[in-house]
């Protein structure tokens, strides 16, 4: 039947039908366009959380508490001497450290790369209000152990405790190249160390067998170094010997010794020296060298005696300075 014959009812139904289908047009595209936006709602947010999770990194730090950390911190804060011997032996100067042993800056052995570096602590403690000042994005918090510090450190920034009970360089080394996203850095490093360890010792010939004396002089007298520090541990990777008590783990980081006791610290080959090669101290060393009991040891007599920097060998340590210790054992004992 032509439309000019429909009747009036089928134009109706005809009408009706059109504008039911066109109805559900509508709703479909409407239906699709909401799944749409839906479907990237849902991508964004988890786009988002993908690089939320990317921006930070969990550590596990030295005293066995989870933290989240910047994945690539720009501003660091060292709170001990090995903090920042480890960030600048990966390539990462921070924006603050504290004082070294003996020192009103960075240890003398680091001085030079550290100089433009602000002080915010000393060996006894942060100076707060000056990481406050700081604004760090992390704090390397070396072995501290006092809760409420801590606390405070960790309300201004993540603070990770890099160094444990054993004071193992390589294990605070490898732990701030987690922090510091520098892994790699930090792995290829150990590995360079390790092989020039290896070539020292070859080199030492015999001598790799020799006792081997570590000791420091200042205004408290003398002290020498057990295990149970960084010097030992370096000294044991070239398989030398340690005399008397100094193969036995310190009460302290050094023990101290009266002028009587003095023959404690003699071996075949003794290392010796100050905190600092300049001002009191090294003066102070120049009157050890007078006393009859020092002049009565072997290594004296025999002329096996080096003098250190002792900020480098009998202070907390770290990468740099163990590889600079190398060099100066290559030196001193070397064929």
């Amino acid at each position: 039947m032509s439309a000019s014959t429909e009747s009036p009812q089928t134009v109706q139904r005809h009408a009706r039908r059109a504008r039911l289908t066109a109805a559900a047009a509508v709703t479909l595209a409407s239906a699709l366009a909401l799944t749409a936006c839906g479907s990237d709602k849902a991508d964004s947010t988890e786009n988002a959380a993908e690089k939320s999770d990317a921006k930070n990194v969990s550590v596990t730090d030295a005293a066995g508490k989870k933290v989240s950390v910047p994945a690539n911190p720009k501003k660091v804060i060292a709170l001990s001497e090995m903090d920042l011997d480890s960030s600048l032996a990966l390539g990462v100067e921070p924006v603050g450290l504290t004082a070294g042993r003996g020192q009103k800056g960075a240890p003398e052995y680091l001085a030079k790369q550290a100089k433009d570096i602000p002080v915010v602590g000393a060996v006894t403690g942060p100076d707060i209000e000056k990481v406050l000042q700081a604004k760090p994005d992390v704090i390397l918090a070396g072995q501290l152990a006092d809760p409420q510090v801590l606390k405070q450190l960790g309300e201004i920034a993540p603070t990770v405790v890099t160094i444990g009970k054993d004071k193992d360089w390589k294990k605070a080394l490898s732990l701030t190249g987690q922090v510091l996203g520098k892994k790699n850095e930090a792995d290829t490093f150990l590995a360079d160390y390790d092989k020039k360890a290896a070539e020292v010792k070859k080199g030492l010939g015999d001598k790799a067998g020799a006792t081997v004396s570590v000791a420091r002089y200042s205004a408290k007298g003398t002290a020498v170094m057990q295990q149970g520090v960084f010097i030992s541990d370096v000294l044991k990777d070239l398989g030398f010997k340690r005399p008397g008590i100094q193969n036995e783990k310190g009460q302290g980081h050094s023990t101290p010794l009266s002028d009587e006791d003095l023959k404690q610290i003699d071996a075949d080959w003794l290392f010796i020296g100050t905190l600092a090669s300049t001002g009191k101290d090294a003066d102070l060393f120049g009157e050890l060298k007078q006393k009859a009991a020092y002049k009565e040891l072997g290594a004296v007599k025999d002329g096996h005696v080096t003098e250190i920097d002792g900020s480098k060998w009998t202070s907390l340590g770290g990468a740099n300075a163990a590889l600079s210790v190398l060099d100066d054992i290559k030196k001193a004992m070397g064929k």
